[in-house]
């Protein structure tokens, strides 16, 4: 029998405080007063009171509202039926569909043991060159995007979901303006993509907490996916606007802030996340591809800078493309010398020539006399920008490998490439 209080010892921003020993973290209630009724969630507990994120808000809240614990965490359903659906931060129905009523999995379960994982063994395809080729996507990664507002994150992410070769696409969305909401479920729907989707959205206007459930709703969906064999990958966007909540619940609640405010568990509600990533050795696996954009452009923020420390590299968005300087994936080497024989040393080759096509554009800039190979240099990374790096490109692997021999026959001899002689013959292109 679930226990019912009756007095509220505090009412602050959203979060209210009861005394309640038995009350566990993340445990759900239900609040009921004369004037309307609201789920909460246990976020802290705290010499025997229990503090509760309110997700309807506190306005009108008396302090004699009945409060019942519900002895469970939230819930959501997982099965096939939410496909092409989209939900909110609390798991109703977004887009006007029927309520699904089916028992549901419990949110923000334990991560798997990584004693017990798998190494991971197979490259996601996505059809985007500086992903494939230069920054290889390997199933059960987990990889931040760091970017500022105004960068294409978001056409980036609806891409990864059109293309990405995976069975079923898991969206987290979190404080998302309406127009970036309605864009994502357009672009799905008209691209036939929604089918293998589930979303969940919590636009700007949302309850903070439900928010804080986006990430954990997303992963407990896509881990019932994976455990069915199924690859999911899951896209979310923005991880700061979660650590912004988490930095307002921890601000109503009164803890002692950590680096510019944030609490001093934001590497381990980050970590909680991320470790959703998994290869399941008889089952299937979940790849997580997650936005942070960076106040100011700065790395050292605490949300990129703590997320930098779990994850296994990062992708860096500048200027509307993937900047190949600082994009790094760390487990890429487990499938890049699988895929085809010329990959590794074309990427090391290609981005060795780009490296010094910046160097001779900064030359340029100075009023340096330009050489005969400084122009070899302009045309190259020019061509390398149009071709390549463009997030508009939509190349499979091999042909944007193949692409890559093109452009260095159209610009180089093949001994100034400095590739081996047994791949030149192999690959090099007759006409470029």
């Amino acid at each position: 029998m679930h226990k019912t209080y009756t007095r509220l010892e505090r009412i602050a921003g959203s979060v209210v405080a009861v005394s309640a020993g038995d009350a566990t973290y993340r445990e759900l209630a239900q609040i009921t007063w004369p004037g309307g009724t609201s789920l909460a969630q246990v976020v802290r507990l705290e010499g025997g009171r229990a503090f509760l994120q309110v997700f309807a808000g506190v306005r009108g809240l008396p302090t004699d509202a009945r409060v019942r614990f519900l002895g469970r965490p939230m819930r959501v359903p997982a099965s096939d039926a939410m496909l092409g659906r989209v939900f909110d931060g609390a798991g109703r129905p977004r887009d006007n569909g029927p309520v699904l009523d089916e028992e549901g999995v419990d949110i923000a379960g334990p991560s798997v043991n990584p004693a017990r994982r798998v190494i991971p063994r197979t490259m996601v395809r996505t059809g985007i060159p500086m992903i494939d080729v230069f920054n290889t996507l390997v199933e059960s990664q987990k990889l931040p995007i760091f970017s500022i507002p105004g960068e294409p994150y978001l056409e980036l992410l609806a891409r990864l979901a059109l293309q990405a070769e995976v069975d079923r696409i898991v969206l987290g969305g979190m404080g998302l303006k309406h127009d970036d909401y309605l864009y994502f479920r357009d672009t799905l729907e008209s691209a036939g993509a929604l089918a293998r989707t589930v979303a969940f959205i919590h636009t700007a206007a949302d309850p903070t907490v439900e928010c804080l459930l986006v990430p954990d709703l997303a992963l407990a969906v896509a881990e019932r996916f994976a455990l069915r064999g199924q690859r999911v990958l899951v896209l979310l966007s923005d991880m700061t606007n979660y650590a912004d909540a988490l930095k307002e619940v921890a601000i109503t609640m009164e803890q002692i802030p950590s680096n510019r405010g944030y609490p001093g568990d934001l590497y381990s509600q980050l970590a909680a996340r991320y470790e959703k990533a998994v290869d399941f050795d008889d089952a299937g696996s979940i790849t997580i591809l997650a936005v942070t954009t960076m106040p100011g452009d700065d790395v050292t923020h605490p949300v990129p800078d703590n997320t930098g420390y779990i994850t296994e590299g990062q992708l860096y968005l500048r200027g509307g493309r993937i900047e190949p300087f600082g994009s790094l994936s760390r487990l890429k080497q487990l499938v890049n010398g699988t895929t085809r024989d010329d990959h590794r040393p074309l990427m090391n080759t290609m981005i060795q020539l780009y490296a010094a096509f910046r160097e001779t554009l900064e030359k340029r800039a100075m009023g340096f006399r330009m050489s005969d190979w400084d122009g070899q240099l302009l045309r190259y990374g020019e061509g390398f920008e149009a071709r390549l790096m463009d997030l508009e490109v939509d190349l499979p692997l091999e042909r944007a490998l193949d692409e890559g021999w093109q452009l260095l026959a159209a610009c180089f001899e093949p001994a100034q490439t400095g590739l081996a002689t047994a791949l030149i013959e192999r690959h090099w292109p007759a006409s470029p």
